[in-house]
């Protein structure tokens, strides 16, 4: 089993900056991808940024140039630093960790707890 634990969230004013971080612990083989998403209230889920086992990165066009993903490899941490927030940022952001737990098992989905972020104007 994988557990992730996420911190960091807040509140901030626009053009602001938080940075969330996403610990895991557990039994880890190997890592896919990591991902983070938000999801504001009535909306649904929308990935965020993305940051692969070779390290690349991919980030929803609302938050380029805005947000990095980052990770720590010794710490089996990820980061989402977010500069200049805007209020269309609030949201729930969750972790997702895509990894294996072993080398026989496929890889599958972890999800952190969530962590708030609101952005006022």
């Amino acid at each position: 089993q994988v557990q992730l634990v996420e911190s960091g969230g807040g509140l901030v004013q626009a053009g602001g900056s938080l940075r969330l971080s996403c610990a895991a612990s557990g039994s880890i083989f190997s890592i896919n991808a990591v991902n983070w998403y938000r999801q504001a209230p009535g909306e649904q889920r929308q990935l965020v940024a993305t940051i692969t086992n070779d390290g690349r990165t991919n980030y929803a066009d609302s938050v380029k140039g805005r947000f990095t993903i980052s990770r720590d490899s010794a710490k089996n941490t990820v980061y989402l630093r977010m500069n200049n927030l805007k209020p269309e940022d609030t949201a729930v952001y969750y972790c997702n960790w895509d990894v294996r737990t072993s080398h026989r098992t496929p890889y599958q989905n972890y999800w952190g707890q969530g962590t708030q972020v609101t952005v006022s104007s």
